[in-house]
């Protein structure tokens, strides 16, 4: 991921969506031994992961 320019990215969530983050958040921190894990890089993690699983139901769908 490019580092050099980032957004600001302004979203009202539900108090569950916000809890459902936050134990996803906690979950990276106790299995990644890369040190402090933030809501926003977990969120692009799992929005680099969703864009690469739709790309290949995408493909899958032309065949």
């Amino acid at each position: 991921m490019s580092e050099s320019h980032k957004v600001q990215f302004n979203v009202r969530l539900s108090e569950d969506t916000v809890s459902k983050l936050d134990e996803i958040v906690e979950y990276y921190q106790e299995n990644t031994k890369i040190g402090r894990v933030y809501k926003g890089d977990v969120l692009t993690d799992i929005i680099d992961k969703s864009y690469e699983v739709m790309n290949k139901q995408k493909a899958n769908k032309k065949f």
